[in-house]
């Protein structure tokens, strides 16, 4: 009987080239938000120039929080995550390199071709055929990396948050290129496979699943590996991972005709959708429960960890977000809420308190360790940003919470003679306040990100990598 010790590295490069761009298109994304909202308040911001008018650049402003802030998010912290719990390096150095380049040249393609006016017209899908393409092969390679180095584990067991980091991938995969379906016929001019009813339907199985896979059962296997790792304690149950992953992602694909409620979609398909979005609650709020249960007998730690904070936060966030967006799937709320700001407002309780609170916990609990230091440089500003996000997501929130209500209740209010008793133009003053408020909220998110920015800089460098992947050596013992 031999005892043979091979230690291997785990590739941490590419972990910290996707966290550091996480930070950086999370200043560019929130800024640009900030800066449309603005345009709300003072449509002189417009500049009277098409490429900075409000319609090209608010596409650009979703595309760079979603798939450059949380996309590279999801990158780093799935890389991570895998290798750890799977101990074993990335199964190519070359294809992860590939996806982090492949992915930020996709980011730089929609910089450049939005604001020039090359859109498909599809929400969270507007990047015409070149880059869809692009996109597409960056995903497919992502896809070979993350299953080969699962293939290649050391451990018997899968991670439950791998499951869900594979269950994003798949799926958000299988929707781009469904969606993506189309005939050029120029450069940057495509049409549509689909048309009339099928093309909105086709649109919305992927626009709300890309909130369903990409914005919630990737972040999800975030939560998964960071929260008890930061908590320091064993997720609450087990079982009830399991049982919340194959509910979800059963569940969610369904959902997505609630977004065409009251409209040429056929009447049971509408209901359909309604249906599956509030079953859908239950599976939303086991993820949520397990999450939040994880901390029995850590709570005291929220005092003085402000990571931890950002993790938990982020919980109480997903958790209200899952019970609102079923309730406004209910077709007689969707009556009232739909078109109106009370969307953007639940968009954004899912954006900023889930994806982003979680997204900036899992970083701040990442790059010491990828940088070979014991801590970040400064709690105090981890502290102060926790605050700066908190108090940003609920002004936000509310005001459109506020703004949304008010309009739908002036849009169906109606005369005694059948005429409306208020023109557009009313609902759209009385929005005005609302509109101050949410910029004010978008503008301390986003200062936030300027004081994570300086944090992670000086932490950085102050690092020392070299330790850090001596640090990441993995003892692997096998008898002969």
């Amino acid at each position: 009987m031999s005892t043979a010790i091979s230690p291997t590295a785990y590739n941490y490069k590419v972990v910290r080239q996707f966290a550091i761009m996480t930070v950086v298109w999370g200043i560019l994304g929130m800024g640009l938000g900030v800066y449309i909202a603005s345009q709300l308040v003072w449509p002189q911001l417009n500049l009277d120039l098409p490429w900075t008018s409000f319609g090209r650049l608010r596409p650009l402003h979703t595309n760079l929080v979603i798939f450059a802030f949380g996309g590279c998010a999801l990158f780093a912290t799935s890389y991570y995550v895998v290798q750890r719990t799977c101990q074993t390096r990335l199964i190519s150095d070359s294809m992860a390199a590939f996806t982090f380049w492949g992915w930020q040249a996709v980011i730089i393609g929609a910089l450049v071709t939005l604001p020039m006016g090359y859109t498909t017209t599809k929400e969270y899908a507007e990047l015409e055929w070149p880059i869809a393409i692009l996109l597409a092969i960056v995903w497919v390679t992502y896809a070979l990396v993350f299953f080969g180095t699962i293939v290649k584990r050391k451990t018997k067991h899968i991670y439950v948050g791998n499951w869900f980091y594979g269950a994003f991938i798949v799926v958000t995969a299988m929707l781009h290129i469904v969606n993506h379906m189309s005939l050029p016929v120029s450069l940057f001019k495509s049409y549509s496979a689909y048309s009339g009813a099928t093309d909105a339907m086709i649109q919305w199985w992927y626009g709300h699943n890309a909130v369903g896979f990409f914005l919630t059962t990737g972040f999800l296997g975030m939560m998964y590996y960071f929260v008890p790792k930061q908590a320091e304690r064993p997720i609450y149950s087990y079982r009830l991972s399991i049982v919340h992953f194959w509910a979800l992602i059963t569940l969610y694909i369904w959902a997505g005709p609630h977004h065409l409620h009251y409209t040429a979609l056929p009447d049971w398909a509408q209901s359909l959708g309604m249906v599956m979005s509030i079953i859908l609650l239950a599976p939303s709020w086991g993820g949520m429960i397990n999450g939040m249960m994880t901390l029995s007998g850590a709570w005291h730690k929220l005092r003085t960890d402000p990571i931890l904070r950002f993790l938990v936060v982020s919980l109480a966030f997903y958790g209200m977000s899952t019970f609102e967006g079923p309730m406004m799937a209910i077709k007689t709320v969707n009556s009232l809420s739909h078109y109106t700001d009370w969307t953007i407002g639940h968009v954004h309780a899912g954006a900023l308190g889930w994806v982003a609170m979680i997204s900036i916990g899992a970083v701040y609990h990442m790059i010491p360790k990828l940088y070979g230091r014991e801590q970040m440089h400064s709690v105090g500003l981890i502290n102060a940003h926790f605050w700066l996000a908190t108090i940003g997501t609920v002004l936000y929130i509310a005001s459109m919470w506020v703004n949304g209500i008010t309009q739908g209740l002036m849009w169906r209010a109606i005369n005694d003679d059948g005429t409306l008793t208020y023109s557009f133009v009313e609902a759209l003053q009385a929005s005005h306040p609302g509109y101050i408020v949410r910029a004010l909220g978008g503008a301390f998110f986003a200062s936030g990100m300027l004081l994570m920015a300086y944090n992670v800089f000086r932490t950085v460098r102050a690092a020392n990598p070299a330790q850090a992947e001596e640090a990441a050596k993995i003892v692997v013992v096998g008898a002969h």
